[in-house]
């Protein structure tokens, strides 16, 4: 039985930035993955991820993001890497939204420079894009994209040079949790340590049940794709990262980077999955192209033919905020879970507060939006 401080399950965005927050701590920590992250099987890859600070979801998450960013950055000084795309970003729907309205409100509560323009004003800027009269825009200029598999890369490489362990392509069988331990069990070894974190993505469900806490988590089979587009209408240079809420459904995309294609995907919707399941590829469902491909010829014209797509998972959970908790029965245990499609831009923080419960059963983040108990879930 080899012995650690902490144990993490799942060092996918949230795990691996918790491994390097401990170690950084110098916390003995082994992180373990049943794959080699990054990776296609979570809710990471595929290049790009936005990160924007005045928050459509919830005042509530704007001290996050902040946070969030002014890690990212420090990040991106430590590995000496190009991790964060000034791009702006830019929220549009119509005039009546209230998730535009959070986001100005949001904004005005903590004194973020956000332009609101109205549909003339939009397409006069962006030639690329097409709006209704009674559709509006939010854009924050400070905000724009992460590169989440090099973002992933780099807590990966500080992690393991600051001491952690990193177990990968091993799947995990049991665990066990008393008052001031934790037994993880592979099929090749047995590992104990003090504190325990889970942030296994789409599979949180299946090992939080091991702890008898079940959660009402769905994973859920998600796509996103690339599209030709010209640069001088949807390259990074003049182009923001974007979301769009239509009548048809909440859409999100990238400008074309580096001339690899606008990409886009749509937020809402999907397909619910078992994680244990083969996901069927991107092209095998008709919505998978058919969908977005519909949104581009109403909202952004200009652009052309579908290059590819990629799968991904979100896991959901029913009012679609995160779970960021201690177990309500072992306060060795650290739980992130349920990040809804939203979470990759704050994984830089949330690593710091899993870490903060680890080492000192607290965090000077306010996470109380985010407790367990909420859901009022049987403990057995």
């Amino acid at each position: 039985m080899t012995q650690y401080d902490a144990i993490i399950v799942g060092a996918g965005s949230m795990g691996m930035a918790a491994g390097y927050y401990l170690a950084k701590r110098g916390i003995k920590t082994l992180l373990i993955d049943a794959f080699d992250p990054p990776h296609t099987n979570g809710s990471h890859h595929g290049d790009t991820r936005i990160i924007r600070h005045a928050y459509g979801e919830g005042a509530e998450y704007v001290p996050l993001a902040l946070k969030a960013q002014e890690l990212w950055m420090e990040l991106a000084e430590l590995s000496k890497e190009e991790l964060f795309l000034q791009t702006g970003v830019l929220n549009i729907g119509k005039d009546d939204s209230v998730f535009l309205k959070n986001i100005m409100d949001s904004a005005h509560t903590y004194k973020l420079a956000v332009d609101k323009l109205d549909a003339n004003q939009v397409m006069e800027r962006w030639p690329g894009i097409k709006l209704p009269d009674n559709y509006i825009g939010c854009f924050e200029k400070s905000s724009g994209v992460l590169k989440s598999e090099a973002c992933i890369e780099a807590y990966k490489k500080l992690a393991i040079e600051r001491g952690a362990d990193l177990l990968t392509y091993t799947k995990v069988l049991d665990i066990e949790v008393q008052e001031s331990s934790v037994t993880v069990k592979t099929a090749s070894n047995t590992y104990q340590a003090n504190s325990l974190i889970v942030s296994g993505g789409a599979w949180a469900g299946k090992l939080l049940a091991k702890l008898g806490l079940h959660l009402p988590l769905s994973p859920t089979r998600k796509t996103f794709a690339w599209f030709e587009a010209d640069d001088v209408h949807y390259g990074s240079e003049n182009f923001p990262a974007f979301s769009f809420e239509t009548d048809q459904g909440m859409y999100y995309g990238f400008p074309s980077i580096a001339e690899a294609g606008l990409k886009i995907g749509r937020h809402d919707g999907g397909i619910k999955m078992d994680p244990d399941v083969a996901v069927s590829p991107f092209g095998e469902v008709a919505e998978d192209a058919g969908d977005v491909q519909q949104f581009l010829s109403t909202y952004m014209p200009l652009t052309k033919e579908l290059k590819f797509g990629k799968t991904c998972t979100y896991t959901l959970t029913p009012d679609e905020d995160f779970i960021i908790d201690l177990h309500p029965t072992y306060k060795n245990v650290a739980i992130a879970a349920g990040f809804s499609g939203h979470g990759f831009k704050f994984s830089s923080v949330v690593g710091q507060i899993l870490s903060d419960l680890v080492a000192t059963g607290k965090t000077e983040h306010n996470i109380s939006p985010f407790s367990v108990k909420r859901f009022q879930v049987p403990v057995k």
